[in-house]
């Protein structure tokens, strides 16, 4: 069947989905509406803002639907009426109901940034830094009513590099992410394409985070510590508390480690503001206190003209 002739809808919000939407308008679907979570209160003036992805559907012409829930049938009675062969989700934010799942004649299809079923949740890409993978992936699911257990169509492994933000990574894992839906949509249309029932015994799953796990806890390793940095980045953001008020950590990286230091010990290491963790020293690269511009770790340490308290807080 050609692209043109599969009517398409869109599910998608943040960032992560817009290449997905890019490729379905490229390659020609007939795609009638992109639906996404409403327009949200966000930041000090609590101004309202749109889905990122609202603002490229809008861009490339696409109707948009921001439905507050589809418990509410006038909501689910417009995507009934779009007559559906197809459902691509790509980060929509919320678990779709079986009335949505059963409507597509070619099901719902979701493209998941892991090699499922390793880091089935909501921070599948912060997962896979934080646990010092090597190696994770995208994956293109079937979904159903469990979260991220649908049976796989297709996989592709991308490597994770040493430098690696969750903000990096996952726009490297959206265009993959993207490329392979487009692969693999004509063979599972054409029917040529068998889903694969995921192995229940290799599950890892991973939590929503929150504004609470960016503080950095004094149970971890110095390494541990350094890959939470680059997994909370860019959101919630890594921190510690340092003269009462947070302050932010936006790069670091591992240095040696003297003996008779407790961790949250602050030091000056290679010229730099350095915390001890277990294991080694978090050396401050760029930081940022609450309200200002972030600065290196040496241009820190120079407004504070060499002198460091003894110590910050922990979790």
């Amino acid at each position: 069947m050609k692209s043109s002739e599969v009517r398409t809808l869109f599910m998608g919000s943040s960032e992560f989905a817009i290449p997905s939407l890019r490729a379905l308008v490229s390659e020609g679907y007939d795609l009638r509406c992109a639906v996404m979570q409403p327009d949200r209160r966000a930041g000090r003036g609590a101004r309202m803002r749109s889905p990122a992805a609202k603002v490229e559907a809008e861009r490339l012409g696409v109707p948009v639907f921001q439905p507050d829930s589809f418990r509410d049938p006038e909501s689910l009675a417009v995507l009934t009426a779009l007559e559906p062969d197809l459902i691509v989700v790509a980060s929509y934010g919320r678990l779709l109901p079986l009335d949505v799942l059963d409507l597509p004649r070619y099901h719902v299809v979701n493209v998941h940034p892991s090699l499922l079923p390793r880091w089935r949740g909501p921070s599948p890409v912060a997962a896979a830094i934080l646990a010092g993978d090597e190696t994770t992936g995208v994956s293109i699911m079937e979904l159903i009513p469990q979260m991220d257990a649908g049976p796989l169509l297709a996989s592709r492994p991308f490597p994770v590099s040493s430098t690696d933000t969750a903000g990096t990574l996952e726009t490297s894992l959206a265009a993959k992410g993207a490329d392979l839906l487009i692969e693999t949509l004509p063979g599972w249309i054409d029917g040529d394409l068998e889903s694969i029932p995921q192995d229940e015994s290799l599950v890892t799953t991973c939590p929503l985070l929150a504004k609470s796990n960016g503080h950095l806890a004094a149970n971890m390793t110095a390494i541990e510590a350094e890959r939470a940095v680059r997994a909370y980045d860019p959101w919630p953001g890594s921190f510690v508390i340092y003269k009462g008020h947070r302050l932010a950590v936006w790069r670091a990286h591992v240095g040696d480690l003297d003996e008779g230091l407790s961790p949250g010990d602050l030091k000056i290491s290679e010229g730099q503001p350095g915390i001890v963790f277990r294991g080694g020293v978090l050396v401050l690269d760029e930081l940022q206190r609450s309200g200002s511009r972030r600065v290196s770790g040496e241009d820190f340490l120079n407004g504070e003209r060499g002198l460091l308290p003894s110590s910050v807080g922990l979790t």
